[in-house]
């Protein structure tokens, strides 16, 4: 993109940097008359487009290779590099889904190649899934069959073990092979015969997480004249009301999370990964998630019918079930998003994933409604965008990716269209839609001290194992919720935003009052950044000036996020710098001086020498007390406190590698006296040292003093957001963590406002959002045997 941007002429660059809406079609024109002209944007659209450079289609000798090297990994018993190796075989092996018997017959014998490491893993549900899979390509492959039977075997299912085996003697063509399944048929047999009750445990592929509990709250939509359009309810709402859940429009993966993620419902993908049958670009965590995004299914193809009817009765219905997969019953819409990527052509890899997401919204209009009514299509999205707050930068952006991304599509549609003014100028306004509309899906993530790393369930507590558990929120991918996008940003925000697999979540935190906005926060909020952060990053990102009371109002925690203590070491005051001090100093001139003593108690504390003139039109001054008047010399403070984080630093690089010493600690600790004698009490910067030094602690076996500056960094915390926050959860499970390895019976205190609070942020959903409270509660009915012992 870089080539085509700077052979662009200077005169054109200015003109769309310049541009309003009203301008885009005489831009757009003259930058495709511009391009049509330029070889290199010719030979770019060849090789991003053309299925001939196609640099993601299926090969079978780059699939042989991995295969090769799969086999060699097994040999040598490194079973997690076979695991990646046939993995990575799979998705480059082609599956013809017509009659190339041989090359099915390859992808099959991958599938049990995978199985079989994955049953020396114990990974036996996902081994029992891969043998399915071999079956549904190849369904008399004996070796699939007798796989299929060892696995139901370990997991118990003895009836449906030995329907396997029985198949996989009949199948069998050589009389060894008959011998020794029959060898594993007794043994089974006499295990049965063991066992007073078998429980049969169906082991199927499901992504989908439910919980019956649906929006029942009557919703409206307003538009204000200082935030325009605005969802408002008509009643009363409690906190942790459900009210709005819905489907994307159209979603996309992220880059990074390509390898780790389901491309269609991103959820963690498990090691039985399902690849693409055509490209070898998505991985998808089930055979339902691949039909849904790319409508591909298994066809039971016309010379195995004959092997079901030679199949004696019960076994041929037996054999047919297991093959047949519920295909009719998948609700697949119109658009399968990923099929119009599905040529092994790789712009869908080169291209941003915003522009993607803009090719999958442009794919449902061109597979469904005539090109020429482009305009009516994009009003009908109703969707804001911001294309003449952009910057000059990004208009020129999108006005290239416009152009690239048509002609991508043009060739991987199938569909002639033509590419003009018009058509190009939509597209811009679309991406423009996608930057200020789009939402971020995020799933959370638990990282202990000892680098390990998972979604919560996955990695318990080990027996004399020591660790602080964190909670991280991974960014995975990027969606369009069309009725969504009307919900107002606040920093200060009453409801909360979150994904079960593909589903968008609001509930509210706060009791909203009715004819009152519902807001969800787009990213910054009070407590995480300070005002002046938070203004900046919304007006870069979303091109509004955020006007919620938390940027308009005083609240403690932008005047103490990043503030300076002052000189008098016994004063509570704050010392604010210019760029704090800009954005707070015409909020505490408007503080209602009559809620200063009860219910502002902490501003109080911290700024009383401004509140006792604010009458008398006091000039507040940066790098003064806004307590008592001192002044504090801000640059020496900056350089003792830039210091000080230089070994914080450290300590955080030695926690990551495991390699922590007591000269590091001892650092960290005389740094964080330097912190504390520089920095206001409430600083971030002191509870985020605290937070590293406990995890510091833990992990070299010194629980209570891990325990000790755990709370120290809660507290801060704790003013500098709600008490009931969900960042106060996030950090409640580390304490607890600690806790729960002193075996300190406070841990049920803590464990009860953890559940407390992710009731009223995730409602019933808050186990699948969060399994590990399940352990939690688990822990906290052993305290209370022990109590009552």
């Amino acid at each position: 993109m870089e080539t085509l941007k700077a052979a662009i002429p200077e005169n054109l660059k200015r003109a769309i940097g310049d541009s309003d809406v009203d301008d885009l079609r005489s831009t757009c024109s003259s930058l495709h008359r511009f391009f049509l002209h330029f070889h290199p944007f010719h030979q770019m659209i060849t090789e991003l487009a053309d299925p001939k450079y196609a640099l993601c289609a299926k090969n079978k000798d780059a699939a042989l290779k991995s295969r090769l090297l799969g086999n060699q990994c097994f040999s040598n018993a490194d079973y997690a590099k076979a695991l990646d190796c046939y993995t990575q075989a799979l998705r480059e092996a082609p599956l013809d889904t017509a009659s190339d018997m041989e090359s099915n017959l390859v992808v099959a014998t991958l599938y049990i190649n995978r199985a079989t490491v994955l049953h020396k893993m114990s990974l036996i549900v996902e081994c029992l899934r891969d043998c399915t899979r071999a079956l549904q390509i190849c369904p008399s492959y004996a070796k699939a069959w007798y796989r299929r039977g060892k696995a139901n075997a370990s997991l118990g299912n003895y009836k449906n073990a030995i329907c396997d085996l029985n198949v996989a003697k009949s199948v069998e063509p050589s009389m060894g092979g008959k011998r020794q399944i029959e060898g594993e048929l007794k043994i089974l047999l006499d295990q049965c015969k063991s066992t007073t009750a078998v429980e049969q445990i169906q082991h199927t592929e499901n992504n989908c997480n439910t919980v019956g509990e649906m929006p029942h709250i009557k919703l409206q939509r307003v538009s204000t004249p200082d935030k325009g359009r605005g969802i408002v309810s008509s009643c009363v709402i409690s906190p942790g009301f459900l009210v709005h859940a819905e489907e994307p429009y159209a979603m996309i993966i992220l880059k990074q999370c390509r390898e780790t993620h389901c491309h269609y419902c991103l959820n963690d993908l498990p090691a039985d990964r399902v690849p693409c049958i055509l490209c070898s670009i998505p991985l998808y965590c089930s055979h339902q998630c691949r039909i849904r995004a790319t409508g591909q299914m298994f066809k039971i193809y016309p010379e195995y019918n004959g092997f079901f009817k030679n199949l004696p009765s019960d076994l041929g219905e037996y054999a047919a079930e297991v093959i047949q997969c519920n295909d009719s019953e998948l609700e697949i819409g119109d658009i399968t998003e990923h099929k119009h990527e599905c040529q092994g052509v790789h712009w869908p890899m080169v291209l941003p994933s915003e522009i993607v997401l803009a090719g999958r919204i442009l794919a449902r209009f061109l597979l469904n409604i005539p090109p020429e009514d482009i305009i009516n299509f994009v009003e009908r999205l109703e969707l804001s965008h911001c294309y003449k707050q952009m910057s000059s930068e990004r208009k020129l952006d999108s006005h290239i990716y416009a152009i690239v991304l048509l002609y991508c599509l043009q060739h991987s549609c199938g569909i002639m269209f033509s590419i003009d003014e018009v058509f190009i100028s939509q597209v811009v306004i679309i991406i423009s839609q996608i930057k200020v509309n789009c939402m971020t899906v995020v799933r959370l993530k638990s990282i202990d001290a000892h680098g390990l790393s998972g979604r919560f369930g996955e990695f318990p507590f080990q027996s004399g194992a020591h660790s602080t558990s964190n909670v991280e929120q991974v960014r995975v991918g990027k969606a369009i919720y069309k009725a969504g996008s009307l919900f107002n940003h606040s920093c200060q925000p009453n409801i909360h935003a979150y994904f079960l697999s593909r589903t968008l979540y609001l509930r509210t935190t706060n009791v909203v009052a009715a004819e009152s906005q519902l807001e969800l926060s787009y990213g910054p909020q009070v407590g995480l950044w300070d005002c002046k952060d938070r203004l900046n990053f919304l007006k870069d990102e979303y091109a509004f000036l955020c006007q919620c009371t938390g940027c308009s109002e005083v609240n403690l925690s932008d005047i103490v996020l990043n503030a300076f203590h002052c000189v008098n070491t016994n004063c509570s005051g704050t010392v604010l710098e210019s760029r704090v001090h800009d954005s707070e100093k015409q909020k505490i001139k408007h503080f209602p001086i009559s809620d200063h003593v009860d219910k502002n108690a902490d501003i109080y504390e911290v700024c009383l020498r401004v509140f006792k003139q604010n009458g008398a039109s006091i000039d507040i001054q940066p790098g003064y007390c806004l307590k008592c008047g001192s002044y504090c010399d801000l640059e020496s403070s900056r350089a003792a406190v830039s210091k000080a984080l230089t070994c914080i630093k450290r300590l955080q690089d030695a926690i990551l590698s495991q390699q922590i010493s007591s000269i590091t600690i001892s650092d960290a600790l005389k740094s964080l006296r330097l912190l504390r004698l520089n920095l206001h009490a409430y600083n971030k910067l002191i509870a985020e040292a605290e937070d590293s030094i406990a995890q510091a602690f833990c992990l070299v076996g010194e629980l209570q003093l891990s325990l000790d500056y755990c709370k120290a960094s809660i507290q801060i915390l704790e003013k500098l957001y709600d008490t009931d926050d969900i960042v106060i959860a996030y950090e409640l499970v580390k304490l607890s963590s600690i806790q729960l390895s002193l075996g300190d019976g406070t841990a049920v205190e803590s464990i009860s406002r953890i559940d407390d609070i992710f009731s009223r942020y995730y409602g019933l959903h808050a186990d699948l959002v969060f399994p590990y409270l399940q352990y939690l509660r688990r822990e906290i009915k052993k305290f209370s045997v022990k109590a009552l012992q």
